[in-house]
């Protein structure tokens, strides 16, 4: 008898398990990171050009100032990178167009002389 308890009770937990996981890809607000795992993460797809002080205009990778392995990047984030490039001397300004993806959806978001604008 015990033997069957103990089955039911594996499948009873079974089911609950395979339950909450196919909930966690339930519609929640927004488009994108349905999944509660990402309900917190922010990501940024944003094309930047930096002018250089000679006036040249090149690409600006933020994906390379980030420490290895990160990819999670939020407007304050952004603006951190940004920051660092511009008071460096690497580039007088920084200009860009892209989106924000989160739990609350797609945002566009525009970086204007090295200020982040949602």
């Amino acid at each position: 008898m015990h033997a069957s308890v103990l089955a039911v009770v594996q499948i009873a937990i079974t089911i609950g398990l395979v339950t909450w996981m196919i909930t966690g890809f339930t519609r929640l607000p927004g488009r994108w990171l349905r999944w509660k795992m990402f309900c917190r993460a922010n990501f940024t797809i944003i094309t930047l050009t930096g002018t250089t002080k000679d006036g040249r205009a090149e690409p600006v990778n933020v994906y390379d100032h980030l420490s290895p392995g990160s990819f999670i990047l939020g407007p304050p984030q952004l603006q951190t990178i940004i920051n660092h490039l511009t008071h460096s001397g690497r580039y007088t300004r920084i200009d860009g167009d892209g989106r924000v993806l989160s739990a609350c959806g797609e945002q566009p978001v525009k970086v204007r002389d090295s200020h982040v604008v949602l």
